[in-house]
């Protein structure tokens, strides 16, 4: 499987697990636990794979980046969390050095 395909499954698996976190009541819920359980073993074992052939720096940027943005998006539309100025600049100085990274990458 293509080493981007696995990294972004990886990062649906995660935020599946860490939405699941929410529900799981400090883990006193089955079900969402379980989920959470197999969705960060999925994640990671996914994570390692992509690692064999992808740089670290690069892989980890992407995959903290992509997480932090759309759970916050997850947060917001659907958990009933606040947005403000404040958390949408870092979000996107979040995203800005993502960017960067990888064009950094392309360019060595």
């Amino acid at each position: 499987m293509n080493a981007w395909l696995m990294l972004a499954i990886a990062i649906a698996a995660e935020l599946g697990a860490t939405t699941a976190l929410k529900f799981s009541d400090g883990f006193t819920k089955l079900g969402p636990s379980v989920l959470v359980a197999a969705g960060y073993g999925l994640a990671f074992y996914l994570l390692a794979q992509v690692l064999k052939t992808q740089e670290v720096g690069i892989v980890y940027a992407i995959w903290s980046g992509a997480g932090l943005a759309i759970i916050a998006l997850i947060g917001v539309l659907f958990l009933g969390e606040s947005v403000s100025l404040a958390k949408m600049a870092g979000l996107t100085a979040i995203l800005a050095g993502v960017v960067l990274l990888n064009l950094a990458a392309k360019t060595s």
